[in-house]
């Protein structure tokens, strides 16, 4: 998977050959947030853009923007587990 990183927030990028342009969506979020760009400095600029813009909509609507799943998982066990 070819990935990038703006503010914390990762996209997935993937090349869409029947249009001939790079596609990208930002993961571990509800929302679905996409861009395109003919190439890649276009691509990073249009990241940049998708992801000020929905700070900014957050902020606007008086919304918490979401952070973005760090795809970690923290296994928690039950405390009966630990003690004798």
């Amino acid at each position: 998977m070819n990935s990038m990183t703006h503010k914390g927030y990762t996209a997935r990028v993937e090349l869409d050959e029947r249009d001939n342009l790079f596609v990208g969506r930002i993961l571990g979020l509800r929302n679905i947030i996409s861009f395109h760009g003919e190439t890649v400095a276009e691509l990073k600029a249009e990241l940049k853009s998708a992801v000020d813009d929905y700070l900014a909509e957050c902020e606007e609507h008086g919304r918490k923007p979401e952070k973005p799943a760090s795809g970690k998982l923290l296994p928690r066990a039950l405390l009966d587990i630990h003690t004798p």
